[in-house]
């Protein structure tokens, strides 16, 4: 049985990160390069990595602050209010840039494609997290659809008081060992293992070359999680691992499932859990949020991730 542990006031998860709409339309199969086909219907969600990481947090119930910046249009006021909404402490800048957008096509098997406009998610300085003041035991979390010297900035100043750093390196792309060096916790799924390993892992069975790539770029103390979906996820540190079992559910949308994970984990951590159970938590209520559609709107409440783990353990 999961331990059920309350959440602590003064430990806060605090989201630096991309806020965007979701533009989404479901599809019957992805298109190749160059291929037109039919979309059925247009649907918005609020999105973003960074949001939809917050909003998963606090929807578990944890005290959590978002640091990011919207446009002055309708959608960065409609994103607003719903991260207000779901009870997400804002710290956010409002710029003469069009909100960031997120174009999403879903197939049949769910699987998706995603191209993001950042628009204003790239206006966010390290002056803009610099001026948050942080607190001993409080989880940063970060992805890679902001600056990377505004997410060094975030992780060097969170160090400095004796946060705990978790970093989404998502959409994968290079990025100097000086910010790896600052993360405690990196969350990566297959794709962006390979990208920073340079592994072929086109078998996700083989758990010991899984490993091996992890353990090739594990820094010093540093724990990496690897999701791997249905199959679950292992953590791997340089001297030992844990395996998360996959919990298989019907699928309608995966988009924001890797964003549940970490804001499910960093609740977990801000409420006192070990890592290993934080995880275990994250990857049940992961398997909630792929039987919704959308992003923010797809992250599960604390009861109902409880609900869950009460039923299948």
């Amino acid at each position: 049985m999961y331990k059920i542990i309350k959440i602590m006031p003064n430990k806060r998860v605090i989201v630096a990160g991309s806020i965007n709409m979701d533009i989404v339309t479901l599809v019957s199969k992805l298109p190749r390069p160059g291929e037109t086909i039919m979309g059925r219907g247009l649907k918005y969600f609020p999105g973003g990595k960074g949001a939809n990481q917050a909003v998963a947090s606090a929807k578990l119930g944890a005290k959590t602050v978002m640091i990011g910046k919207v446009g002055q249009d309708d959608f960065g006021k409609t994103l607003t209010s719903f991260l207000k909404h779901n009870k997400v402490e804002l710290q956010l800048g409002t710029v003469d840039t069009p909100t960031g957008t997120a174009l999403i096509a879903v197939d049949d098997s769910s699987e998706n494609m995603i191209i993001v406009v950042p628009g204003a998610n790239a206006m966010l300085e390290k002056q803009d997290v610099e001026a948050i003041t942080f607190n001993t035991g409080d989880i940063l979390a970060a992805q890679f659809e902001i600056p990377l010297e505004t997410i060094e900035a975030f992780f060097a100043k969170g160090k400095a008081s004796g946060t705990i750093n978790i970093l989404n390196p998502a959409p994968a792309k290079k990025c100097n060992d000086s910010l790896l060096e600052l993360v405690d916790i990196l969350i990566l799924n297959e794709t962006e293992l390979e990208f920073f390993s340079g592994a072929n892992l086109d078998d996700l069975n083989n758990q010991d070359a899984i490993i091996t790539a992890a353990r090739n770029i594990i820094k010093l103390n540093q724990q990496i999680i690897i999701t791997l979906g249905e199959k679950g996820a292992i953590i791997v540190n340089s001297h030992s691992i844990h395996v998360i079992n996959g919990h298989k559910v019907k699928a309608v949308d995966t988009t924001g499932a890797g964003d549940c994970f970490v804001g499910a984990l960093s609740s977990r951590l801000a409420a006192g859990d070990d890592l290993n159970g934080a995880a275990t938590f994250a990857n049940r209520a992961a398997s909630i949020s792929v039987q919704r559609y959308g992003a923010s709107t797809s992250m599960p409440t604390y009861e109902e991730v409880h609900g869950i783990i009460n039923s299948i353990v």
